[in-house]
């Protein structure tokens, strides 16, 4: 993917881009209610449009971006989102406002999309998934803090996105021209690998999204109207929780896998679900913001191992892109399900829905990782029954040379192959040599094992 092995940084700046609309939904659902005179429920479902259209970007490039090469569809996400969020920056009526954030949202669906596809090809998935989020908070926190001080309405939080796009492009010349692992030449081919986790954990990541951007959607309304605080206050509230966010995942890149992804998936949850019902609760200063600082500390560590074991189960990017378009729809009625529910039954009502159904996704997505966080495999290897995994026919594969997995490691994908029965006994006959110099008659004392169906 980059330019020389181990450089994560392209990588980072296309995932800033891809994942920054998502990150100001607030301020964007709340200036199109202010300024262009939609109801809550109204400016909910254009952010809903936007998030949509970036899902389906993430579905239309689900295992083609290694296919086209990862530099010409990141150009083309990051032109699109800058010529789309530019639009909707310059247009002053509704249906122009719509059709930018079309535009725009399938650009950033994409970009995330070839983001999602590289560090899935690489071995530092966690790490470079952290470093990404910890770029796109940084740059959401500086946004937060600085529009609420300017006017323009829907316009300047718009053209933030397009001019980080673009400020993005020129990184594109550093993208390598494939998602293959990295130091490989081979394609990895076949089915879906792991297909049972992999749905268990997409369906489990758009319900766990919706219930995160449904509050994340309407977290400014909440501070302007329930609590009555001033739209820089609630900027300042939002930098200090992004804030808190960057030291959560700094802290998830140090820690890294050694307490595995199931611990910090299901404590990590528990704790988003009471503060999302503590933020939407709130009568105060203090509470709403230990809500939203709370909230906003563990959601992208949480996000970050989510990643990372999406990457995990396919070596291609398949799951990783498939995971996040499936998190990306979740995302995308968020807001308009959080808008429905605030007007419909209240914030604190809204609040207890959510963090129920947050508490609910916790079990199924924990035990993904449980089940597939113990079993790493590198391509072409085999696995034997009830034991750990061998990398038998890792060398002659050329899929990824000189790597054999450490123990315990749930950085490596699992890639099964299927031999047929007539090659198994030709190669029963032709690998199993009796012991001696000469290869001739003695007893047998090499054994080979084949991978159990």
């Amino acid at each position: 993917m980059s330019s020389r092995p181990g450089a994560a940084w392209p990588l980072v700046a296309v995932f800033t881009a891809g994942y920054l609309a998502s990150y100001l939904l607030p301020t964007i659902v709340g200036r199109l209610s202010a300024q262009l005179g939609l109801s809550p429920a109204q400016a909910g479902l254009v952010g809903s449009a936007l998030l949509l259209s970036s899902a389906c970007a993430g579905f239309a490039l689900a295992g083609r971006v290694e296919r086209y090469g990862a530099r010409t569809p990141a150009r083309v996400g990051l032109v699109l989102a800058t010529i789309g969020y530019g639009w909707a920056a310059l247009a002053g009526s509704v249906p122009l406002v719509v059709l930018g954030v079309v535009i725009g949202g399938f650009g950033s669906g994409t970009a995330t999309a070839v983001a999602a596809a590289g560090i899935a090809a690489r071995r530092d998935q966690h790490r470079t998934a952290s470093l990404g989020l910890l770029a796109v908070s940084a740059t959401a926190g500086v946004l937060y803090l600085t529009i609420p001080h300017f006017g323009g309405g829907h316009r300047l939080p718009f053209a933030s996105v397009a001019l980080v796009a673009l400020l993005v492009w020129p990184v594109t010349a550093r993208l390598g021209g494939a998602t293959a692992v990295e130091g490989t030449t081979s394609q990895v081919t076949g089915r879906l690998p792991r297909r049972r986790s992999g749905l268990v954990l997409a369906g489990g990541m758009l319900i766990w999204s919706m219930a995160q951007n449904a509050l994340w959607g309407v977290s400014s309304r909440i501070g302007a109207v329930q609590v009555g605080l001033s739209e820089v206050t609630v900027g300042a509230v939002f930098a200090a929780a992004l804030g808190a966010g960057l030291l959560g995942v700094a802290g998830a890149g140090l820690l890294g896998a050694r307490l595995g992804r199931a611990v910090p998936i299901g404590l990590g949850t528990v704790v988003i679900a009471g503060s999302i019902v503590l933020s939407s609760s709130a009568r105060d200063l203090g509470s709403f913001a230990t809500g939203e600082i709370v909230w906003n500390t563990f959601y992208p560590v949480v996000l970050s191992y989510l990643i990372g074991l999406a990457a995990s189960l396919d070596i291609r990017g398949r799951w990783a892109v498939l995971a996040g378009s499936a998190s990306s729809v979740g995302v995308a009625c968020g807001p308009l399900l959080g808008s429905v529910l605030s007007t419909e039954a209240g914030y604190p009502a809204m609040g207890l829905i959510l963090g129920a159904a947050t508490l609910l996704v916790a079990a199924p997505v924990t035990a993904v990782a449980l089940h597939t966080g113990g079993r790493p495999l590198v391509p072409g290897s085999v696995r034997r029954r009830g034991g750990a995994p061998v990398a038998l026919l890792a060398a002659t594969t050329g899929s990824l040379s000189g790597a054999v997995p450490k123990l315990g490691s749930p950085e490596q994908a699992v890639t099964e192959l299927r031999v047929p029965a007539l090659r198994r006994r030709r190669l029963a006959r032709s690998a199993i040599r009796t012991a001696g110099p000469d290869g001739g008659s003695g007893q047998s004392n090499a054994y080979a094992s084949t991978s159990d169906r």
